[in-house]
């Protein structure tokens, strides 16, 4: 709702901030506002299947997008709305996303606040998140939308306070704002209780906390510069992004959740170097005897980017989830329900490559776990044709061993997919 408050307004300014040919007109607040800048592009994004998946369409991806972007300014604050028209013939609806509508001001030269919906990030993680507890849309990375589609927007206030001694940036979300998680919509995924992969005939069902002000979420960083290294610590209390708990009906469940992490990053040699951990505390089960939620845990993660010749870049990481408490979860599985490590391992590595003038882009990011046998490959290349158009295509590739693993579980859903944009 404020969000959807929030984009009304923005736009009711932007209207009233063209200026109107008018014999000697009188002066409106609105005259402060700068002409709007508009912007935005249409896109046909078209992708398949390279496997028979009895339990989704052959069609992987399949739409056509109009994204408007409108953006003025006071000398006071900015005020920008952002959102996409979509037409999926997957589902086969039509769709509108608001992807942003945020108001921004500089009460101090000490002080930002951003409210209203927007796009979030932080931590230093290259496709793998630790301390980013803000929503992901791991539908649309695992079907072939653009990358950028993997941030969803929160319906948030952000503070951030810039001092001597270090910067704070604080979070509020009044509605807990979960990920875009798999459904069983678009990707078929496994499923516990049937003992086997499954999609649209076992469509994820979800006891979602829903209750404002109350089922809020509030994230924290303080972070600081020291010697071109920048220092953070986290903090986060809320929910799990994605399910992570089940109740006796078989309702898909997001528990309590609060996350305390620190991160670095800096120039290590030739390259930048990066390191961060989480600990994630699993409020409503911290004994880990209860098998419907998730045990808590500790996260790893190291990683180094290089550019290793001209136009070539190269990164590498290394991601560790350590389960606490692993005697009494394997004490409290169903004997039927497959188990877990106590570690999870998964390397990373990214190669990109620039050529013909930089506009012919060809990128290699590939997840591979060595205690799940299994990977994922993300193949692409995206050519800009002109300053307008755009032309991309690729494949997300899935495959490992046993199919309850992470990455597995997606194997019929490995796809090809194109697409043709035109900005303006």
């Amino acid at each position: 709702m404020i969000a959807k408050i929030t984009g009304c307004l923005i736009f009711i300014a932007l209207l009233q901030s063209v200026p109107v040919v008018a014999a000697e007109p009188e002066a409106s607040v609105f005259d402060v506002f700068s002409a709007p800048q508009i912007h935005g592009f249409y896109e046909v994004r078209g992708g398949y299947r390279i496997h028979n998946d009895p339990y989704e369409k052959d069609m992987s991806v399949m739409e056509t997008r109009l994204e408007l972007e409108a953006s003025t300014s006071t000398e006071q604050a900015d005020f920008k709305l952002k959102g996409d028209l979509l037409g999926d013939l997957v589902t086969e609806q039509g769709d509108f996303d608001l992807r942003e509508a945020w108001v921004f001001a500089r009460p101090t030269d000490a002080m930002d606040i951003k409210v209203g919906r927007q796009i979030l990030t932080w931590g230093t993680g290259d496709l793998l998140f630790i301390n980013d507890l803000f929503p992901k849309d791991w539908q649309a990375f695992f079907i072939g939308r653009n990358t950028d589609y993997l941030k969803a927007p929160s319906d948030a206030a952000k503070v951030s306070i810039f001092g001597e001694a270090a910067n704070i940036d604080i979070v509020y979300t009044p509605q807990f704002d979960p990920d875009r998680y798999i459904t069983g919509e678009y990707l078929s995924y496994w499923n516990n209780d049937l003992g086997r992969r499954a999609g649209r005939d076992a469509y994820v069902h979800t006891d979602r906390p829903n209750d404002w002000f109350r089922d809020d979420e509030v994230a924290v960083r303080l972070y600081k510069n020291i010697n071109n290294y920048e220092l953070a610590l986290y903090g986060y209390t809320g929910f799990w992004k994605s399910p992570a708990g089940q109740t006796l009906t078989g309702e898909a469940t997001f528990p309590d959740l609060n996350v305390y992490g620190a991160s670095a990053r800096g120039q290590l040699g030739s390259g930048i170097a990066n390191a961060e951990m989480g600990y994630y505390q699993s409020a409503d089960d911290e004994s880990g005897k209860n098998p419907l939620i998730n045990n808590s845990e500790m996260r790893y993660l190291v990683g180094y980017t290089q550019e290793v010749a001209t136009d070539l870049t190269a990164g590498v990481q290394y991601y560790i989830e350590q389960m606490l408490n692993y005697g009494a979860y394997k004490d409290a599985l169903p004997p039927t329900v497959p188990s877990r490590d106590r570690d999870r391992h998964v390397a990373t590595f990214r190669l990109t490559k620039l050529l013909m003038n930089q506009n012919l882009q060809l990128s290699m990011f590939t997840y591979y776990s060595p205690t799940d046998n299994d990977a994922y490959l993300r193949p692409t290349l995206l050519y800009k044709a002109t300053d307008n158009l755009s032309f991309e295509t690729g494949a997300n590739i899935f495959f490992g061993q046993s199919p309850h693993t992470f990455f597995a579980q997606f194997e019929n859903n490995s796809n090809i997919y194109t697409a043709i944009r035109y900005s303006f």
